[in-house]
């Protein structure tokens, strides 16, 4: 398998967002029979869609979006597989021990963690991915790992309806952006990276200065 790959979800009005967040409307500013030129307006929050974390994201003293080397944004990747696991299931060191070895191996590579959660986009199950513990983010931070992108809605728990408090604290977020990394969520269609060699991912995000994070084009290559 050789190839380019896009690994993002569309940007249109009413998509899913954390809760909380700001809502994505997209609409017309301009339109070319009335106006000369076709211009959209977009409205969204810094974490739509497919998006890039900032360590400042969870912490004022952490560096911003436009502080951090582009090399967090792009290399080769490590690609774990760790479909089939139940709902709300915890991500543990074991289940990444092949990828840990391949990261240790491989300077500079970004992990990708393959869920098939993407598959649950816009349903109320995305709420109920599985989740990335403390040990596993400490493990991939040892491995010498400094950018972590999944196919779910967060690499920690993300609340139930009626449960404001579930994963209150962000602890993987914390371990992970405490290194000075780079956090990828919302990607989508990574198991058709799984067994694939010589993987490659592009996670640029728009140039916002200050900025927790922001949107990007995740793509990869393969071959």
């Amino acid at each position: 398998m050789t190839g380019w790959f896009d690994l993002s979800v569309p940007v249109v009005t009413g998509m899913p967002v954390y809760p909380g967040d700001p809502e994505v409307t997209v609409s017309p500013a301009l339109r070319a029979p009335s106006d000369g030129v076709n211009v959209l307006s977009l409205h969204l929050g810094s974490q739509s869609g497919t998006h890039v974390d900032a360590p400042y994201h969870v912490d004022d003293a952490w560096p911003r979006l436009d502080e951090l080397p582009l090399d967090r944004f792009a290399g080769p990747a490590v690609v774990a597989d760790v479909r089939g696991l139940p709902a709300r299931a915890p991500i543990t060191p074991g289940l990444l021990a092949p990828a840990l070895d391949a990261l240790a191996a491989t300077p500079g590579a970004l992990l990708l963690l393959v869920t098939g959660w993407s598959a649950h986009w816009g349903t109320d199950t995305y709420l109920a991915h599985p989740w990335l513990t403390p040990q596993a983010a400490r493990a991939v931070v040892a491995a010498g790992a400094r950018t972590v992108a999944v196919d779910a809605l967060s690499v920690d728990p993300t609340p139930q309806p009626g449960d404001p408090q579930a994963g209150f604290g962000l602890p993987a977020h914390r371990v992970l952006c405490g290194a000075g990394g780079v956090i990828a969520e919302n990607l989508n269609g990574l198991e058709r990276l799984v067994g694939a060699e010589a993987v490659e991912v592009f996670l640029f995000p728009l140039r916002l200065p200050g900025s927790d994070g922001a949107p990007v084009r995740a793509v990869a290559r393969v071959g």
